[in-house]
């Protein structure tokens, strides 16, 4: 199993949400996950109105993807979050703010950069999230 350490150095201040200043990773592999929209198995879309329905549907399509290769919650060294609307940014931080303990026991959060876009793959989808995983 990949080595992850968390890295917080003070000289950046603490993280105001859930996420890590860096992550550091010694593995034999790395796992790239493709970026993981509201859809279920046959591309539909799910919850098309509901932006917690959506992130749901988001972070089970990577957990799955991420057991797919022998993998979970904690091999996550990166995330990339790509929100169509800036409004749902709070949204979004609450949302990661609740589950993300659980995923995360040991409360080591992967780094996350997060972009505004003018639109994703289908008008419905409101969230994105890429993750790259050490194994």
């Amino acid at each position: 199993m990949a080595k992850i350490v968390t890295l917080n150095p003070d000289a950046l201040g603490a993280p105001k949400g859930a996420y890590s200043r860096a992550m550091r990773a010694q593995a034999s592999e790395f796992l790239f996950i493709a970026g993981m929209a509201s859809a279920d198995s046959e591309g539909n879309v799910v919850a098309a109105r509901d932006f917690d329905g959506q992130c749901r549907q988001v972070f089970e399509n990577i957990e799955g993807a991420l057991r797919a290769a022998g993998a979970d919650w904690r091999n996550v060294v990166q995330f990339t979050s790509y929100l169509v609307d800036k409004a749902d940014i709070p949204t979004f931080a609450a949302w990661r703010h609740h589950h993300f303990p659980a995923m995360f026991p040991n409360r080591s959060y992967p780094p996350n950069t997060l972009l505004i876009v003018n639109g994703l793959a289908h008008d419905d989808f409101r969230v994105e999230v890429q993750a790259i995983a050490a194994l």
